[in-house]
């Protein structure tokens, strides 16, 4: 089979035929399932340390195997998964040692590039992130699902979009994408703090300070609320962790 073919590939040998996913213009059925298994991995649906199987997936996301390996092997280099070459692949597993190194090389790429902005963003940068951030205030926060969670997709994009504007002035493409790949990995922990701290008080918004800090020029108070926000998270899921 070539490799058009098996990227058109839809289902699974064995399997009953499926009706393929929807593609958006320009997409693939590799990045569709890349797409799919990310957020799938981000928001939990697929557990720390699952394994994944290349069968079952074609199953779950109507794509055929070939598109699935590929999405897998670059959700590897992103590190939200691993690859063994006797077990296959898995969910990246969470841990407290995984956890610490994953915040303190966050804090120190973030540092860097909303310093970076804070010297050199213009004008315009400023009014991204007002505007990032007022777009994020006006979308609920929680809203009830089927298994009475309180996931919104919605704000959740709103977040990233946020936390993606307050560094876009770095001048670094490299920086800010290792910062989306970071923020993917931290994700992973932010949604297993809000899965087992729901009867918890709401948290404070920090946003808001940041963003004054941010319009303030104020560099050390940006770069230590926004540190302060990322190591947030990472106490209320750390007791919850193997070492």
């Amino acid at each position: 089979m070539n490799r058009t073919t098996a990227n058109k590939t839809v289902g699974c040998a064995d399997s009953a035929p499926t009706a393929p996913p929807a593609l958006a213009a320009g997409e693939t059925f590799a990045s569709h399932a890349y797409q799919r298994l990310r957020q799938d991995i981000i928001s939990g649906a697929h557990a720390p340390g699952a394994k994944l199987r290349i069968l079952e997936l074609c199953d779950r996301y109507t794509i055929g195997p070939s598109p699935i390996r590929e999405a897998l092997n670059r959700l590897s280099r992103d590190g939200l998964v691993a690859q063994s070459d006797h077990r296959g692949f898995s969910v990246t597993a969470l841990s407290r040692s995984h956890l610490d190194e994953l915040t303190k090389t966050r804090c120190w790429l973030t540092e860097i590039g909303l310093r970076e902005s804070i010297a050199n963003g213009d004008s315009a940068w400023e009014e991204g992130v007002v505007l990032a951030h007022h777009r994020l205030s006006r979308v609920p926060r929680h809203v009830a699902d089927q298994d009475g969670s309180t996931y919104n997709p919605a704000w959740e994009e709103a977040h990233r979009a946020f936390h993606r504007s307050l560094i876009a002035a770095c001048g670094s493409r490299w920086l800010i994408g290792f910062c989306e790949q970071l923020f993917d990995a931290a994700d992973c922990y932010r949604h297993l703090s809000r899965a087992t701290s729901r009867k918890r008080k709401a948290p404070r918004d920090e946003h808001p300070a940041m963003v004054e800090a941010i319009l303030a020029r104020d560099a050390e108070k940006a770069v230590a609320l926004l540190r302060a926000h990322y190591t947030r998270t990472a106490d209320l899921v750390r007791d919850q962790l193997d070492p």
